[in-house]
């Protein structure tokens, strides 16, 4: 049950900030411990300074916040009241040193960070390129590749990737979700029809690209249950860039992640098809070894990834 409201009295006595702050942590020692002695003992103080600490506190409030007994101290209403008070000031306190500090510990040295070739190119690149102008003592290696790395074997310490992550050893922070899409070319469509289940594309023309897994299995979602599809093509490519081509020219029906087709879709190159079956989004994510966690250059680097990501895909 919250206390009454406390008063100040602001002419009680000449605390500094300093000895506030002081006297807060008293305060709050004892609150916890409800004894006077154990309270000094766990600051490291005498017990009579706790108590004029103590005493001067209350004559600044105007309030008195604990009954005292011969054993123990019992908190008052409003000592429970300016308790709650009293652990925010600290926790603000604490949060904006935590701050300074971070500040004050300027990014050096050198960060490798991998992408998929696509994404990193459309995202990641200029977003490594505006944190290289706010962080002049940071050098950054960039790998772009369509395969998913092994950070701690190659020696990299970040990794953008839109998939579940499978690894309890690394740290992920989510960044947002990805939708997977189904597309074919204007021209395709008026030729063969558009397909009206994903088991229709079994018997048409794909093509195959194997960044999302198997290349010739695709996964969708039938009334709420997963149906995967075996599916053939008369082409396969390693990477999104030659997929997206060969679906433009109408090569087949291609299988992307939305971000890498969006232009295509409002340039009129490309159109989706089979919206309501579309597979679970893929979570797109920061990774890093957890060895990392704490190098300045890395958790800036994560903070701007972070919400530059989230302001782009958005």
């Amino acid at each position: 049950m919250p206390g009454k409201p406390f008063k100040y009295c602001a002419g009680c006595s000449n605390f500094g900030a300093m000895d506030l702050l002081n006297a807060i942590d008293v305060f709050l020692e004892i609150a916890e411990r409800g004894n006077l002695t154990r309270a000094a003992d766990a600051l490291s103080q005498s017990l009579p300074s706790v108590v004029r600490t103590l005493a001067a506190l209350e004559n600044h409030l105007g309030v008195r916040l604990f009954n005292r007994t011969t054993r123990r101290v019992i908190i008052t209403e409003e000592g429970l009241a300016y308790r709650d008070h009293a652990t925010a000031i600290r926790m603000a306190i604490a949060e904006s040193e935590q701050a300074m500090s971070r500040a004050q510990a300027e990014p050096t040295g050198s960060l490798t960070l991998t992408a998929s070739v696509n994404f990193g190119e459309l995202h990641v690149a200029p977003l490594v390129a505006s944190y290289l102008q706010l962080h002049s003592r940071v050098n950054m290696q960039l790998l772009l590749l369509d395969r998913v790395v092994n950070l701690v074997e190659e020696g990299i310490d970040l990794a953008v990737r839109i998939a579940p992550l499978t690894d309890s050893s690394l740290v992920a922070r989510h960044v947002a979700d990805v939708r997977q899409v189904v597309a074919a070319s204007p021209a395709l469509l008026a030729a063969q029809g558009e397909p009206d289940t994903p088991k229709d594309l079994a018997s048409r023309c794909c093509i195959l690209f194997g960044g999302f897994g198997d290349a010739s299995v695709w996964d969708f979602m039938a009334n709420g249950r997963p149906l995967r599809v075996k599916v053939e093509g008369r082409i396969a490519c390693n990477t999104i860039g030659a997929s997206l081509a060969a679906c433009i020219a109408g090569q087949g029906f291609g299988r992307f992640l939305h971000y890498q087709v969006q232009d295509a879709f409002k340039r009129g190159e490309l159109v989706p098809v089979l919206h309501d079956y579309e597979p679970a989004t893929r979570p797109l994510s920061l990774v890093y070894p957890r060895n990392r966690h704490g190098l300045p250059r890395l958790s800036t680097m994560v903070d701007h990834l972070h919400s530059g990501l989230r302001e782009r895909l958005a």
